[in-house]
């Protein structure tokens, strides 16, 4: 590019300046858990030492992962680049959470009182609380309340390292409603450094205009709903929840249907309650994911398997609800079903906005290993969202996405149960404080 006539030295130096690259950056003297899938029965191992021949670094250029090898190679390969001293910390792929209800109006405190004093979760959504009482408050909250409020909750997930988050709606059950749950999603991703994946979850329950006409809302949700929503761009996937407190397996694959033809990816609530043969609705429509699966029984793991859709495990909802039988994970584990970890944040069941803690209950409730929690809120994770090209794992191509740990090991993200162990987290190359 030629200088601006006229502009003189000064005009030169400016020019020279619009035309310098970005520098890549150089992330080096760190403990790198690279999240890359490990033999059978391998424990979480780091890739190389912070220093020594063995050392790796990681170049990046542009939000992305350029290479990961050698320092001394990256070092000579990159000689001008801007450097960061990991400090001999533990260096792994930034966090996903893939399942969260970030985005809602109100709280149900009132109903955890309510269950301590021994009533079911299915009794009080009976009476009018559960999703329906978050229904009402949501509704009656403006889009800057519900970026308001969600955002400490985000706040709380990125000082646990999360760089990306799912974010579900299914708080409105009207178009209005959701549109604004969806474009508060996407508010907070703008907000906030951190990648959102937004998930339209129109089939989370009855709404009370529809009470008592669940066939018709399906309906609703197929010809009006889904349709507009799709054509909003607000939504990248479409979630239902197949259980008796809300749809059948007919009526959730009548809206996989609706959903699959605009355009949108497919995950569901399964099995949390009751077996409703939810992992297999899920398996037989391609869907991303399948979550909970308390009550999935072996036909559904294995179909599970065959589909290769994700298990996602919530073990916040299961702590807090004081559910008794635990997903059949030894199963999962033995079909080689790929098992996630996400926190479930949600008014009623699971008010947890802490991604550390729900990989220690995915250890203490489920058995999971130190490498099935952190692969599972990492490589898994991504691939529950369909982004497993693209995030997930340290590997060139991908978004330099990081968390820079103070620990030595990675079992001790999982063990150490409350701490905040996060030094520094890296969104899309830049280190953010």
């Amino acid at each position: 590019m030629l200088a601006p006539r006229g502009a003189g030295s000064a005009g030169r130096v400016i020019s020279a300046f619009m035309q310098a690259p970005p520098p890549t950056r150089l992330i080096t003297n760190g403990r790198i858990w690279q999240g890359l899938p490990k033999p059978a029965g391998a424990g979480a191992g780091i890739a190389g030492g912070a220093d020594g021949p063995a050392a790796l670094a990681i170049a990046a250029l542009d939000g992305r992962i350029l290479a990961v090898g050698p320092v001394r190679e990256l070092q000579a390969r990159y000689p001008h680049s801007e450097r960061l001293d990991a400090g001999g910390r533990l260096v792994t792929p930034g966090f996903i959470d893939c399942h969260t209800h970030i985005v809602h109006g109100g709280n149900r405190a009132q109903e955890f009182e309510r269950r301590r004093a021994g009533e079911s979760y299915q009794s009080i959504a009976r009476s009018g609380g559960g999703i329906l009482a978050s229904v009402a408050a949501t509704r009656a909250a403006s889009l800057p309340q519900l970026i308001d409020t969600a955002l400490p909750r985000v706040d709380a997930l990125l000082a646990e390292g999360v760089t990306t988050l799912e974010i579900k709606s299914g708080y409105g059950l009207d178009l209005e409603t959701e549109l604004r749950m969806l474009q508060a999603a996407r508010a907070l991703g703008a907000a906030r450094r951190v990648s959102i994946a937004t998930t339209y979850l129109g089939a989370h329950a009855v709404p009370p205009e529809h009470s008592g006409n669940a066939d018709g809302y399906i309906e609703r949700l197929c010809t009006e709903l889904i349709p507009a929503v799709a054509a909003s761009g607000l939504a990248d996937a479409f979630d239902a929840y197949c259980e008796e407190l809300a749809f059948t397996a007919a009526q959730v694959a009548r809206a996989f249907a609706a959903a699959r033809t605009q355009g949108l990816a497919v995950k569901l609530h399964a099995d949390q309650l009751s077996n409703m043969h939810g992992a297999s609705l899920a398996s037989r429509h391609g869907a991303l994911s399948a979550d909970h699966l308390e009550y999935t029984d072996e036909a559904g793991v294995m179909e599970l398997a065959a589909a290769g859709t994700v298990a996602v495990l919530l073990p916040g909802a299961f702590y807090f609800l004081r559910e008794r039988q635990r997903p059949p994970v030894d199963a999962l584990r033995r079909a080689g079903v790929p098992l996630a970890v996400a926190t479930d944040c949600n008014p009623g069941t699971s008010p947890l906005t802490s991604i550390l803690t729900a990989m220690n209950l995915a250890a203490v409730e489920f058995g999971l290993s130190t490498e099935e929690c952190l692969a599972g809120v990492t490589r898994t994770a991504a691939r529950a969202l369909g982004l497993q090209a693209s995030t997930g794992t340290i590997e060139a191509g991908k978004w330099c996405d990081l968390a820079i740990w103070n620990v030595a090991q990675p079992a001790e993200l999982v063990n150490n149960l409350g701490a905040r162990p996060l030094h520094q987290r890296i969104w899309h190359g830049e280190p953010q404080s």
